[in-house]
């Protein structure tokens, strides 16, 4: 079949007349939008709806300048560093029985928040020495150190929380009757225990280097409850499930 010239060629069949451009809008208006929960733009079509934000209950929070550094830069701890072949350790200059209690261990308790050196490492020892030779004059001072204690826990840090425990477990079985004094301090004490406590490492067959330093989390908690329980007296395994509804008891 010969086309003669000036004639228009077959037409094209009406189901491939599409227009283009309506196209490029329906596939624009097909886009799925994402929006905000409980809004207007979530009941109307394609909208997808946000999940929630993250709560953040095990994130790090920072930590500000405490007192115990202030008062270590004015030269009021009569402290200082003792180099040895097995680890440094505090050198103090007056007998530790000869300190006032009531002073000197809230403000190394309020050190506990430090990760800096020297800070740090005259805290947590000072705090083990004062616990060690304290005896009877730890018991009056326990009411003071709850909110030192709390906010180094508050402050979510991995390394602040297993010195913090390790100087708990020190403090309850430092002198008699302070498992009790603490009981009815549990509800500023436990609620971040019962964030922490399943965070536990799990390696099935493998080896588990930090367990030597003593750096698990869960199992530094589980031991820190089992000793509230153990010096706490009779109303302590019930304030502690009050608080943390997934422990048992060990005794």
């Amino acid at each position: 079949m010969v086309m003669e010239e000036g004639r228009p060629g077959p037409s094209k069949p009406a189901g491939d007349r599409r227009p283009q451009k309506r196209e490029k809008k329906d596939k624009q208006h097909d886009k799925q939008q994402p929006c905000e929960g409980f809004s207007i733009k979530a009941m109307m079509k394609n909208s997808v709806v946000r999940g929630p934000p993250p709560a953040g209950s095990v994130k790090e929070r920072p930590a500000k300048h405490t007192a115990f550094r202030k008062f270590y830069e004015r030269g009021d701890f009569p402290i200082a560093v003792q180099h040895e072949c097995g680890g440094n350790k505090i050198a103090w200059k007056v007998q530790i029985e000869e300190l006032d209690y009531h002073y000197f261990l809230p403000l190394f308790f309020d050190g506990l928040c430090e990760t800096e050196f020297p800070y740090e490492f005259f805290a947590r020892q000072g705090v083990h020495d004062l616990l060690e030779h304290g005896g009877s004059r730890i018991l009056p001072v326990v009411p003071q150190l709850i909110i030192p204690i709390k906010n180094a826990l508050n402050l979510r840090n991995r390394q602040v929380l297993c010195t913090t425990l390790k100087v708990i477990q020190h403090l309850v079985v430092s002198a008699e009757m302070v498992g009790e004094a603490l009981v009815p301090y549990y509800r500023q004490i436990l609620p971040v225990l019962n964030i922490f406590k399943h965070m536990n490492v799990n390696l099935g067959d493998g080896i588990e280097y930090g367990q030597q330093k003593r750096e698990n989390i869960g199992v530094l908690i589980q031991e820190t409850l089992e000793l509230f329980e153990r010096y706490g007296g009779e109303n302590a395994y019930i304030n502690i499930k009050y608080m943390i509804p997934t422990y048992w008891s060990c005794m």
